[in-house]
């Protein structure tokens, strides 16, 4: 690999490493980087020299860069790594608080859980939004987050987030299931049990993030942005959650509002009108009128069908 001259330093003394230690240099994984960058302590600037080496050589070959992970950029900043410990601690204390059932709180809850738990990890709002259901996996009591083409592990420390995902993944499931939101709210006001929705689910390469604010799954699966997942965080960390709402009610009108809007026009028909509406009709009646006794044979005729069917998987079974 012909490496530029500026990074050949760096570069010998990682891949030099990783032969002594028996790892592949190129490509590299992210948790080969950190252990390099464990066993070699300098100045955070020459750390963030070394990994910036070890990109470039990455790029060069077409390859991910592995100082691309959040593990890395957390080695390499402490103001970085602070600042996430501070918003940990915060979604550890918020994220049990927030409501798993009832309609529409239920639905709304587990999304924004799964959301600060994956922001608490140093997964960018972009990214976020841009997760699909397969880009999360559960390994070894933790959540596995693909980000940047590198694995993110959020173990389940302050947070479970193996629990926190689940949660979500039983919505995806059941919608997926019944596409009903009227189904799924009477399911989540009585504190129903999801899981066997899961395993489709988690198969999936939807977008992860599709809801609507009514609660409701577009057809057309459209995430939310990164902007609406920033949105959601900063509210839920300064205190202050976003209030959702079901859809209003349709009631029909009372009987004075239907009078108010009831016109009458005045309007004298010809009686051919009249003929050319009922003629149909009475054909109709006439031509269909067995269409009954037509079904009920068909319906019959199925049965009888589907218990030879049922006699011969038996005898299939017998052999």
């Amino acid at each position: 690999m012909d490496e530029p001259r500026r990074y050949r330093h760096d570069w010998t003394l990682f891949a030099d490493c990783c032969e002594a230690c028996d790892h592949r240099a190129l490509p590299t994984h992210p948790s080969v980087l950190v252990e390099f960058l464990a066993d070699h302590p300098t100045a955070e600037g020459t750390q963030r020299r070394r990994v910036t080496a070890i990109n470039a050589v990455h790029t060069g070959a077409g390859l991910p860069e592995p100082g691309r992970a959040e593990t890395i950029r957390q080695l390499l900043s402490t103001a970085r790594a602070d600042r996430l410990a501070r918003v940990g601690e915060r979604v550890a204390d918020v994220v049990p608080r927030i409501p798993v059932t009832g309609w529409p709180g239920g639905v709304f809850g587990r999304r924004d859980a799964l959301i600060l738990t994956l922001a608490a990890a140093g997964v960018s709002f972009e990214q976020i939004a841009r997760l699909r259901r397969t880009d999360i996996i559960t390994e070894d009591d933790a959540l596995m987050v693909r980000v940047a083409e590198t694995w993110l592990r959020i173990p389940t420390e302050e947070v479970n987030s193996v629990d926190v995902h689940s949660n979500w993944i039983e919505v995806l499931g059941f919608l997926d299931r019944y596409p009903s939101t009227r189904l799924l709210a009477a399911r989540l006001d009585a504190n129903a049990d999801l899981t066997a929705f899961t395993d489709h689910a988690r198969c999936d390469d939807r977008p992860l993030l599709t809801i609507d604010r009514w609660g409701h799954t577009p057809f057309a699966p459209t995430p939310l942005t990164g902007h609406a997942v920033a949105a959601i965080v900063r509210a839920h960390l300064t205190g202050q959650p976003p209030v959702h709402r079901g859809p209003p009610s349709r009631r029909p009108p009372s009987s004075a509002e239907a009078q108010k809007t009831l016109y009458v026009a005045e309007i004298e028909l010809e009686q051919e009108y009249y003929d050319r509406g009922v003629a149909p009709r009475r054909d109709a009646h006439t031509h269909l009128g067995d269409v009954t006794d037509l079904l009920d044979s068909v319906e019959d005729e199925a049965d009888r069908l589907l218990a030879d069917l049922l006699v011969i998987l038996g005898n299939i079974d017998e052999e």
